[in-house]
């Protein structure tokens, strides 16, 4: 019995995908003037290969719309290549993942992360319990946690870092910290606000917002420093410790205004909650800025929009992701956890003017 020769005619089976890919990695290499394995590396986000050299060889891979095929390359390497991203949540304050603060620095991260190959799990921690945080990357969900938020409890952060928990939290930078944070300059943009309200005429500044926070506490002894600078009297009354709820913060302001001290100036610790300050005010029959001049922080794209237009503290959201990935990819790779300070500068706009 004779078997039948193959049709000479059939085309000839196409190339691996496999194989495709290596042939884009090897052309991404040669343009960027690199070695196939230094790609590898800077597009899996390796600390090995310098920031210049992986965003160069990010964007010529993007330019020949190479992809990474994350599960695949997970099952190859047995290696899991998911970052836990989690937002606590305090039922106090009920603040929700639709916070425009919160939203801008998630979609940050998630930039971030797809650049360098990795995918993003997105989940809620209860704010008195920061340790359960650490669920995703011990049951082997995650590799490494970005926790926004150090809320009440830097105790059980350390904690974490001592049981070799590798994480990043964006915060502010504590006494006796263990962990990496990455964070804006709180208390330098507290000052920056507070200064710019007293450059405008200002002698009777309020704050608002809750010290015990502490990015927060760090804003208001911002705000105490520029007092202090400009020779103004400390008033304690003026410092009102509203949480991050809007009925809170109405109230605060209801009864400053009835029952004092006197103020004719307010810097408060979020845009929301500068936003909510001057609709207030202006229910009460309280212009802004004639009467009252309002500063925020965070510089949300919203600040700009509002009526009128918002003075605020910026905060670098597009570096904070890069830098909270960055950091916390070189703690995966063996470094030692560093705490890394954004600057932060003033917007200055028609609601202090």
């Amino acid at each position: 019995m004779t078997r039948s020769k193959p049709d000479s005619a059939s085309p000839a089976p196409a190339p691996k995908a496999s194989a495709a890919s290596r042939l884009q990695m090897a052309d991404i290499a040669r343009l960027a003037g690199v070695s196939v394995s230094t790609v590898s590396r800077a597009l899996a986000g390796s600390p090995l290969v310098n920031e210049a050299t992986r965003l160069r060889v990010a964007e010529l891979a993007k330019s020949l719309k190479y992809t990474i095929n994350v599960g695949a390359q997970n099952l190859r390497l047995k290696q899991n290549r998911t970052i836990a991203v989690n937002v606590p949540y305090d039922p106090a304050t009920r603040q929700h993942l639709s916070d425009p603060f919160f939203l801008s620095l998630i979609g940050s991260l998630a930039d971030a992360l797809t650049d360098r190959g990795y995918e993003m799990l997105l989940s809620r921690v209860d704010a008195d319990r920061l340790d359960l945080a650490a669920q995703s990357f011990e049951t082997g969900r995650a590799a490494g946690i970005v926790l926004v938020g150090q809320w009440h409890h830097h105790d059980q952060l350390n904690e974490m870092a001592v049981r070799g928990v590798p994480f990043v939290v964006w915060g502010g930078q504590l006494p006796g910290q263990l962990y990496a944070t990455v964070g804006s300059d709180n208390l330098q943009g507290g000052r920056l606000a507070t200064a710019h309200l007293i450059a405008q005429g200002a002698r009777r500044v309020a704050f608002f917002g809750d010290p015990e926070l502490p990015e927060v506490n760090l804003r208001h002894q911002g705000y105490l420093l520029a007092l202090k600078d400009a020779g103004h009297k400390v008033d304690a009354r003026l410092t009102r410790p509203a949480p991050f709820v809007r009925e809170a913060i109405e109230q605060e302001v209801e009864r400053l205004c009835a029952e004092g001290p006197r103020f004719d100036s307010v810097f408060a610790a979020s845009d929301l909650m500068a936003m909510t300050v001057i609709s207030t005010l202006r229910r009460l029959g309280r212009e802004v800025p004639a009467e009252v001049r309002v500063a925020g922080y965070d510089d949300i794209e919203l600040a700009q929009h509002f009526h009128p237009p918002l003075t605020t503290v910026r905060q670098p959201i597009a570096e904070a992701g890069q830098a909270l990935i960055e950091q916390l990819l070189s703690q995966m790779g063996g470094a030692r956890a560093q705490p890394i300070l954004l600057p932060t500068t003033l917007e200055v706009r028609e609601s202090t003017r």
